[in-house]
């Protein structure tokens, strides 16, 4: 059982920068894709970026890329979210998601993340 702590929201004005961490209690975390998605109060929980097992593969959604950088230090077990230019339909709660299992095809779905966070709040005010 792999456990995810994510830290690092909170409020920001539209522009600014915010870095999200995710630290997972797994020591082998470099078996598992790792992913972040958010979802906006009332919204469906929706994809942001994903990283492959060794870091060296990201995917973004259209909305975020250019503005988004998802890293992973496998050495600490934790993925981070590097997230500038925010906006104000970036608010919403992330979520850190991993999976030892995923294909590339099934990175952008959240059902096949087998873990996932708490979740951390990210207010953008305009």
């Amino acid at each position: 059982q792999v456990q995810l702590v994510e830290s690092g929201g909170g409020l920001v004005q539209a522009g600014g920068s915010l870095r999200l961490s995710c630290a997972a209690s797994e020591r082998l975390y470099n078996r598992y894709v790792s992913g972040w998605f958010r979802q906006a109060a009332g919204k469906e929980r929706e994809f942001v970026a994903a990283i492959n097992r060794n870091g060296g593969s990201t995917y973004y959604s259209d909305s975020v890329r250019g503005r988004f950088t998802i890293s992973r230090d496998n050495a600490k077990n934790t993925v981070y979210l590097q997230m500038n230019n925010l906006k104000p339909e970036d608010t919403a709660v992330y979520y850190c998601g991993a999976d030892q299992r995923l294909i590339v095809s099934s990175y952008r779905d959240h059902s096949q993340y087998d873990f996932w966070g708490q979740g951390t709040q990210v207010t953008v005010s305009s």
